[in-house]
């Protein structure tokens, strides 16, 4: 096994960091990323993994696996210790700062807590991203008006996110991250505050916006809910990448026993902690 392969369904313990051989054309390409904070932390360590255009992942780990933290460096939220990361063609090692948002316009977000603004109305927490590109005011209402009724929300245009359930505001959350129809979508824990039915509603909107060329990486610390469909799962485990492959079934998943040896074996060199 060569040092661009993992091992897949292997022993925990033996593997390679990879770029992962998938078809297509690459849209996001992280080669041995390492991010470590100020304190020591390594919130990521020599992850390698590759997204191609339209493909959807699940990023699947524990709370402190580096979950946010590989999606915060997608975005340009967070800078690389080392190691090289691609997104939309951009190499993010010498993006300038007045081109990140340029960058962020390629790309969606969504998150557990969704940020809606409270004092907002429907429309007009889904038509402020557009808002910001400076798109008109006609456009901007086709755009909502189609968002809207893509997720079922078309009726509550008008109401305050704090008439919504969680399951509508979540809805709304799709809605707005896709308005400006960017290339990727990155949602952290979008079904962390839902019940398993939400949840998979929320998922299963989301792989409808994959089969139209949405590239979409889930961020779930739920390893039922990423295993529940025929999708790839990239597996992290406090900031190393131990699996990649689609889809992982129960019996595929590291034994509690395997994480603990795991966890002994890569505890000398990385604090416990960090994000998720």
């Amino acid at each position: 096994m060569g040092p661009s392969q993992v091992r897949r369904r292997g022993p925990i313990e033996v593997f390679d960091h990879h770029i992962n051989p998938w078809y297509g054309t690459p849209v996001i390409q992280v080669h041995r990323l390492t991010v470590r904070f100020s304190s020591g932390l390594e919130a990521l360590r020599d992850v390698s993994m590759s997204v191609n255009e339209g493909e959807f992942a699940f990023v699947s780990g524990r709370s402190g696996a580096g979950k946010s933290t590989l999606l915060a460096v997608i975005c340009a939220e967070l800078a690389p210790t080392d190691g090289q990361v691609i997104v939309a063609g951009r190499n993010l090692a010498v993006l300038k700062r007045a081109q990140v948002p340029y960058l962020r316009r390629s790309i969606g977000r969504l998150w557990q807590d969704v940020r809606l603004l409270p004092e907002l109305s429907v429309r007009d927490n889904v038509s402020l991203p557009l808002e910001v590109l400076g798109v008109d005011a006609a456009r901007r209402k086709r755009r909502v008006d189609q968002v809207l009724e893509m997720v079922g929300m078309e009726r509550h245009a008008n109401a305050l996110p704090q008439w919504l359930s969680t399951l509508e505001q979540q809805r709304v959350g799709i809605a707005r991250a896709v308005a400006h129809e960017p290339a990727i979508l990155l949602a952290d824990e979008p079904t962390g505050n839902l019940d398993p039915e939400g949840g998979r509603e929320i998922i299963q909107m989301l792989r409808d916006l994959q089969s139209r060329g949405l590239t979409t990486i889930v961020a779930t610390r739920d390893s039922n809910l990423a295993t529940s469909y025929p999708e790839r799962v990239v597996l992290l485990n406090k900031g190393f990448l131990i699996e990649d492959g689609a889809p992982l079934g129960p019996a595929d998943l590291p034994s509690s026993r395997e994480v603990s040896r795991f966890d002994a074996a890569s505890g000398s060199s990385r604090q416990s902690g960090g994000r998720s």
